[in-house]
């Protein structure tokens, strides 16, 4: 038994390794291929994700099992889809006969537990009421019920035809998210970190309280290419959390910095978590104007870390990276080459040669592929070489599958807010409850945002609270995009905001410090999560970067002005008075503004 353990390892590496390549060159290849109809792409796509969620995952014996006969049943399932679109396309979204009826619930339940195993209970309890609610909510008095849908029109449309977990939120997950996972994968593998490390280092790290500032420019650098804040603390921080300590820093100030330098990553274009993909499908605005869009607030942010950074350095004496350990410019010059050539390449792509979002990402993902062939040191070493395109295929295949799942599972939610006229509703409970007035509507939103965000992953609570506020905050004169960068902030801030904040736990865990201590400091020094999305609002010419350059330019100097004395006030100043007066006058500069008047009404 025992000599045939090495032999089953080495078979279900190489079956990983082999499934992931078939994973990525499937998502590739659809950029290259043509048209493929959505109810081959879409099934399929799922199909590849279901074995990383359900067989190459830690558990027992019995998770093992239960998830292989799930898995089999899901992969059926979704194949049988791609087969048969084209008679299915014909039904219109309705069942035909018990066994199309015994496929759409294989498919609702595998989709459930592939999320439940994914990111744990809350999205999928809030897909499986909404299913619930679609079913029999008939049966609900008043307003909330729904005038009910046939069980095989409702099932057939949430997943034969491509309004439910085929709807275009999976589309977006396939075509466009797959391929930048892809990209943050292959740089990941290589160098690409290492060169952000190295160029935050050498930009920050001998300034006062540089070792936080080196974690503030390498977790914004990261982030734009993980998109995830617990990924993100969990690699930069192995690097910055022991850098800070060795100098002194307290612990909580060390992984508050962490978490709230991390969490930027998702705000950070240009991937977003996955966000500013999700966005385009939502407002059809082109990737390039949302990227443009959330760049300046996204700099804000940073810059009141940044602030609160050298508040806390003149209460306690942060000291600097010492010069031995901050690389030389020879070596921060090779190893930035790394990152810079794929985002170059992604630039020129997308701004010069006008590609689409996808295919300029395919061109910096095959020059990403090329670099990691090479190293810093200019040795070939085949075994770095193998271990890397290894390290590539599997990490984009385990996060492709990851958003896959959310995705999926949060088009459920979609689906029957659709199909049941409930998202209607509720945006009619928000304007009756605001009695139509604006900020009563954002503040009712960000707080809905705020403890959905707590349970479900950011991307997944941004689509759900958007889909029910975001049509209310329009209809009272906000600009679509306003609208959802608000809600996407706001779903964003219960990464650092007790009692669930993810980031937080992980930093916390990682340095041995008491998690509510690092909660308090980290919503201190990321103060701008809080305020930037209302600025926005009351200066909406911030985020008009792409169209009034100079104008969004101007407005973030005067945002970033008020942001600075909040940020010190909150932090920096001892007396009571001073607080308030910072506070105060930073408020002013950043919310008295015209664009406030009109945003306004």
């Amino acid at each position: 038994m025992l000599s045939n353990e090495p032999a089953k390892m080495l078979f279900g590496r190489f079956a990983m390794l082999g499934l992931a390549i078939v994973l990525v060159a499937f998502h590739l290849g659809l950029i290259f291929s043509g048209l493929v109809p959505n109810l081959v792409s879409r099934p399929i796509h799922l199909a590849l994700a279901l074995p990383w969620i359900f067989l190459f995952a830690e558990g027992g014996f019995m998770k093992k099992t239960s998830g292989a006969i799930i898995c089999a049943a899901g992969v059926a399932a979704c194949l049988w889809v791609a087969i048969n679109q084209k008679a299915l396309s014909d039904q219109y979204g309705f069942l035909e006969g018990d066994f199309q009826i015994l496929i759409a619930i294989v498919l609702l339940v595998t989709v459930l537990e592939a999320a439940r195993r994914a990111i744990g209970w809350p999205l999928p309890i809030v897909a499986a009421l909404a299913l619930l609610y679609g079913l029999w909510g008939q049966y609900i008095p008043g307003e909330f019920g729904h005038s009910g849908t046939p069980i095989a029109s409702f099932l057939g449309t949430l997943t034969i035809a491509e309004g439910g977990i085929w709807g275009s939120l999976t589309g977006v997950s396939v075509n466009v998210v797959a391929i930048f996972v892809i990209f943050g994968a292959v740089l990941n593998a290589g160098e690409a970190g290492q060169g952000f490390m190295n160029l935050a280092a050498v930009a920050a790290g001998r300034l006062k309280g540089g070792a936080a500032k080196v974690s503030v420019l390498s977790s914004a650098l990261f982030g734009s290419i993980s998109g995830s804040a617990s990924a993100n603390v969990a690699s930069t921080g192995t690097i910055t959390l022991p850098a800070m300590t060795r100098l002194g820093y307290p612990k909580r100030l060390a992984a508050a910095v962490e978490a709230v330098a991390s969490s930027g990553g998702q705000i950070m274009p240009p991937l977003m978590g996955a966000g500013a993909f999700v966005m385009v499908e939502l407002t059809r605005v082109p990737y390039t104007q949302i990227m443009m869009a959330a760049l300046l607030p996204a700099l804000l942010y940073f810059f009141a870390v940044w602030v609160g950074i050298n508040a806390y350095a003149r209460k306690i004496d942060l000291a600097g990276l010492a010069a031995e350990e901050r690389p030389n410019l020879r070596r921060v010059a090779i190893t930035s080459t790394f990152f810079m050539v794929p985002f170059l390449v992604l630039l020129y792509g997308m701004f010069i040669a006008r590609y689409t979002p996808q295919y300029a990402a395919c061109m910096a993902i095959i020059a990403g592929f090329m670099l990691l062939f090479f190293n810093a040191g200019g040795t070939f070493d085949l075994t770095q070489i193998l271990t890397r395109l290894e390290k590539a295929a599997l990490n984009a295949a385990r996060q492709v599958s990851i958003i896959a799942s959310i995705i999926v599972c949060a088009s459920i939610i979609i689906g029957v807010l659709a199909i049941t006229g409930l998202g209607v509703k509720i945006t009619s409970l928000i304007l009756s409850g605001s009695e139509g007035m604006l900020w009563p509507s954002l503040l009712l939103t960000a707080i809905a945002c705020l403890f959905l965000g707590m349970e479900v992953p950011t991307t997944a609570a941004y689509v759900i609270c958007v889909s029910v506020a975001g049509p209310a905050l329009i209809q009272q004169g906000l600009d679509p995009l306003q609208a959802h960068l608000f809600v996407f902030w706001f779903a964003l801030i219960s990464t650092i905001t007790p009692p669930v904040c993810g980031a937080v736990f992980i930093a916390a865990g990682m340095i041995g410090e008491n998690w509510l201590k690092v909660a308090l400091t980290a919503m201190a020094l990321g103060i701008g999560l809080y305020i930037i999305p209302l600025a926005m609002i009351a200066n909406p010419a911030v985020i008009q970067l792409s169209s009034t350059p100079l104008v969004a330019l101007a407005t973030a100097v005067k945002i970033g002005l008020g942001l600075g004395l909040i940020s010190y006030g909150v932090i920096g100043f001892e007396r009571p008075m001073l607080k308030l007066l910072a506070i105060a006058a930073g408020s002013g500069v950043v919310f008295i503004s015209l664009g406030f008047s009109g945003a306004a009404t």
